[in-house]
Formats: structure tokens, sequence, C-alpha cells
């Protein structure tokens, strides 16, 4: 079995734990949006054995098997997290998508997919499969971006990952117009804290949604990259793509 294969299963595993009653409320089950739904309306009887036999070792499981429970969680809305591969020009990237929106673009180059995975199971949700049919708008509009058909994501974002300053330098940095940069330190003077360019600097840094939150579009002072979590050849492409010059 392919570790592709490994994590999809997985992901089963895990929503058939949920189907069975593990760790959820007998009489309600809650999802990444907040909202609570009866039992009655995720639960079948029969389910849940079927499941919990059809993922009781991981070693042996059929993926047709965790396809079918994709189709069957993704029905009763049991998917909090789907996620999937898209293709670019700097390679291939790692998208996870909740109902309020993108919450991850990883570049797998540069970051273990598992952990990437593990945070999501982490701190928004265990509930996650790979769903890439889930991630149509997302990747259309990375697609048109790097085709040079589109200037702005129109995209809804899940801004979960993100909180404190780190927010508040985002937001700063997701204004800022494509073609256009700033400095570290231009966005923490436009945070209210012109002194905290290091802090913002760290922000940008832990970005989770890279390309489509532009944290490629600030550089330091004197022109020069500074850093980027993707690789300075990532964000030397994305700058050349959007037709900006004179950088270091």
């Amino acid at each position: 079995m392919s570790e592709r294969e490994k994590r999809r299963v997985l992901g089963a595993a895990r929503v058939a734990e949920e189907l069975a009653g593990g760790g959820v409320s007998a009489s309600t089950r809650g999802g990444s949006d907040g909202a609570t739904r009866p039992a009655s309306d995720v639960e079948d009887p029969a389910l849940p054995a079927r499941l919990t036999e059809a993922f009781a070792t991981l070693s042996g499981a059929p993926v047709p098997a965790a396809d079918r429970l994709l189709v069957e969680a993704q029905r009763r809305g049991l998917v909090d997290i789907a996620y999937g591969l898209i293709e670019t020009p700097v390679g291939r990237l790692l998208a996870a998508t909740t109902r309020r929106g993108l919450v991850r673009l990883s570049f797998t180059w540069e970051e273990n997919q598992e952990g990437v995975l593990w945070e999501l199971s982490r701190r928004v949700s265990p509930r996650i499969l790979e769903a890439p049919e889930k991630l149509a708008e997302p990747r259309r509009e990375i697609e048109e971006y790097f085709a040079g058909r589109r200037r702005d994501f129109a995209m809804a974002l899940d801004w979960s990952l993100i909180q404190g300053y780190h927010r508040e330098v985002l937001e700063v940095t997701n204004a800022i117009p494509y073609g256009q940069v700033s400095s570290y330190t231009g966005v923490a003077v436009a945070t209210g804290r012109p002194a905290a360019s290091r802090a913002a600097g760290n922000a940008l840094g832990a970005n989770p949604i890279p390309i489509v939150i532009p944290c490629h579009r600030v550089l330091r002072r004197d022109g020069s990259l500074g850093g980027y979590g993707g690789g300075l050849h990532v964000k030397r492409f994305l700058l050349r793509l959007e037709g900006v010059t004179g950088f270091a």
C-alpha cells in the first residue's frame, strides 16, 4: 500500500471511529463550522458496525472501501477538512479546505506532508480525508493565477490557524495589491506597531496560506528578498510572474 493510500485509509478510519461514536456525544455532533447536528441526521444504526469492521486493521484495509466511506461521510457532512494536491509551475502544493474556505496551502518540498495533516487534525479537526474534488475552486483560481489570468483571489479563506498578531500582519499582507511590494517594517507600521518588524517577519514566515495570502510581496527595506517558506527561488518566480522588478 502506498503512502497516499495509507493516508486515505487512516483518514477513513478516523471518520469510521466518529461514526461509531468515539469521542462524540451520542446526542449531537458538531463540525468545524461550529454547527451542531442531531445524531439522527448523521447516524445510520448499521453503518458504524460496517465501517468499524472495514477499517479495524489499516494494513489490510481496501482502498475502494475508503473511497466508499468518503462518499458516505461527505453525504452526511462528517468531513470537516478535505485535502488534495495541486500541480503548479513551482511544484506540487498540498491544499486543505473546510466549510469556511481554504485553511492550508503547503509547499510539499519544504514541509512534511504528514506533519501538515497532523497539525490540521490537532488544531482544526481530526475528521480529515483526501477529497480532491472539494478543491475545485482553489485549484481553478491558483491555476489562473499562474497562467497570468488572475490578479485577485476570490476564494473564501478559513483563518482558523492564524491568531493574534499573526492575523493582524497577514490581514495587512492580504491587502497588498498584485504587482506591488511592501517591507517588513512597512507591514509592522500598518499594524500600528512600527517597532515590530521582527514579529511581523515571524508572522509572515508562519503564513499557512502562502501565495493566496501574498507574503511573497514583502521584502526587506533595502529591496533584498528576505525569507520565504517555499524557498527564495519560488519568491523570485512569484514576483517576476507579477511583473515586479528591482528586488535584489
